[in-house]
């Protein structure tokens, strides 16, 4: 049975870049509210311009109240959680009535155990590669522990993804992967993507069989 791959393009933050890349159908855009990342967003809100995609908010360790004030100014109704944010403060959000997709940073020794207890609290989990930094990386992570973790819950694939790699991701094949995160391998600089680049991604791995 096909699925459609779900596409979320993260790190956005330019007004007119955002309107060109909506035009090519991602599911989700993302905006980084983060300080110390080069693709935080710190844009009024109201020269956001208004997408087809479902906008996420992703946040590093910061706290709920400051987590729904950004949402209510941005206008969206789903949260990232990209640091170590507990079981309990997903729960709070998703109570809240915001979806969660909650970040894990994957390395060889990640483990079942460190997810389990976010399973009934999350919409879906993103595994990217652990570094020192929340993210952005463009590093990969083994994807071979997909068959370990992915069997907790749905989850984006993160983390170094590049326009080469789409044909290895079809091949994956895995019952809980409902999409892919890509964010610096498709940039011109960081915050600014590279909008032909995510289009013939987009063309590449879109409307396959997973």
């Amino acid at each position: 049975m096909s699925k459609e791959l779900q596409i979320k393009v993260c790190g956005m933050r330019n007004p007119h870049n955002i309107t060109d890349v909506d035009a090519l159908n991602p599911n989700y855009i993302g905006m980084i509210f983060y300080a110390e990342s080069p693709r935080n967003m710190d844009k009024n809100p109201d020269a956001i311009p208004e997408t087809k995609a479902k906008k996420v908010g992703v946040f590093v360790d910061a706290d709920v109240e400051t987590i729904i004030k950004k949402a209510r100014e941005f206008k969206f109704n789903i949260v990232q959680l990209h640091g170590n944010e507990s079981p309990d403060t997903c729960a709070e959000l998703t109570e809240l009535g915001y979806k969660v997709f909650k970040a894990f940073k994957i390395n060889d020794e990640s483990t079942v155990s460190e997810i389990e207890p976010y399973k009934d609290k999350c919409e879906a989990f993103l595994f990217d590669t652990k570094t020192d930094k929340p993210g952005g990386s463009g590093r990969k992570f083994n994807w071979d522990k997909l068959n370990e973790l992915g069997e907790v819950s749905k989850f984006f694939l993160s983390g170094g993804i590049g326009i080469g790699d789409a044909e290895t991701i079809l091949e994956l094949k895995h019952k809980n992967l409902i999409g892919v995160d890509i964010n610096s391998k498709f940039e011109l600089e960081p915050g600014l993507k590279d909008d032909t680049l995510i289009r013939l991604f987009i063309e590449s791995v879109q409307n396959q069989l997973v």
